[in-house]
């Protein structure tokens, strides 16, 4: 399948000017969030907002008390309204029955509204953007009684490479996450360093990748249960990124050697389950044949919506809450 998105990437790689004027482009301004046109409801005060993100909240009508909340991180030029336009994690919620929080990037912390997953002081536990998403956890989950034990993050590329951050930073708060076309936890200190991960990947072995995880929390925990989805004709994100957060969430998890399980999914995508079967494993690994950089959706299953970075191919959000035990 041939990769659908433009020159331009949720990842983009920038010349060294740009990388300067995105290293720079910082505020501490604290902002409303905009109106929403896709059904979903802004939420101007949810607490503590160091990162100044905005939040979006989807709750489905009827919504059992005690439900599960999944966080939703977007790409790169993206926002919450067309990641859940197009990503179908919206129709899982409405199927499934659980809540949906979007955080949302702010052009003002990164002129390409990408997540800031390579600053340390936004990646770090109670700092910067990740101490937001973890006021915007708490907030929905008070405003709508949800249960705390049953929280998930997924994201896209920057988001996903988040998503990643936030596993490793709270995993007393998160049961489980999703990194779609993202990147390794701890492969990069700076948006220059980043460029070479997402071109190249960096050679580590999985203690090593095992140790940028374990670095990010000192409690007792259990880790998290981590879904990692990677096209194998990515360009933008390498494919080598989503085998070494394979390897670095095995480690975690104490695991060695190969999955457990195989199997054949649609869409040319291959599921590999590590540390038990396909309804027990704590790691799985989805690998899409030919697909580019993006979401992969299925809009003839009533998945999601095809667009830039959402290929029609298999329905990974629907894979991805079987795979938590939550659909």
């Amino acid at each position: 399948m041939d990769d659908p998105v433009p020159s331009r990437s949720p990842l983009t790689i920038v010349t060294a000017a740009a990388v300067l004027l995105l290293l720079t482009a910082t505020t501490v301004t604290a902002h409303a969030p905009r109106a929403s046109a896709a059904g979903l409801t802004p939420v101007p005060d949810f607490g503590a907002d160091p990162g100044t993100l905005s939040l979006y909240t989807y709750v489905p009508d009827d919504l059992a008390e005690g439900a599960p909340l999944v966080v939703l991180l977007h790409g790169c030029s993206q926002d919450a309204d067309t990641y859940h336009a197009h990503s179908g994690w919206a129709e899982q919620a409405d199927e499934s029955g659980f809540a949906l929080a979007y955080a949302e990037q702010d052009s003002t912390n990164n002129l390409q509204a990408c997540f800031n997953w390579f600053e340390p002081g936004d990646t770090a536990r109670d700092s910067g953007e990740a101490a937001s998403v973890r006021s915007m956890v708490d907030h929905t989950l008070d405003t709508h009684g949800l249960d705390p034990g049953r929280v998930f993050v997924s994201g896209l590329s920057a988001g996903g490479a988040m998503a990643g951050e936030l596993l490793a930073a709270y995993p007393d708060v998160f049961a489980g996450g999703d990194v779609v076309a993202g990147i390794p936890v701890g492969c990069a200190e700076s948006l220059v360093d980043a460029t070479t991960c997402m071109s190249f990947g960096k050679d580590r072995t999985p203690e090593q990748w095992g140790d940028e995880v374990r670095a990010e929390y000192d409690g007792d925990t259990s880790w998290p249960r981590v879904a990692v989805w990677h096209g194998s004709s990515d360009t933008t994100v390498v494919p080598t990124n989503g085998d070494a957060s394979v390897d670095q969430w095995t480690d975690v998890h104490g695991l060695s050697g190969g999955p457990d399980e195989t199997a054949e999914l649609p869409g040319g995508t291959t599921a590999e389950y590590y540390g038990g079967s396909a309804d027990g494993a704590t790691v799985a690994h989805f690998t899409v044949e030919g697909l580019g950089h993006g979401t992969p959706v299925a809009p003839d299953e009533g998945c999601g919506t095809t667009g830039p970075f959402f290929p029609d191919s298999v329905c990974a959000s629907a894979y991805t809450a079987q795979f938590w035990g939550i659909a």
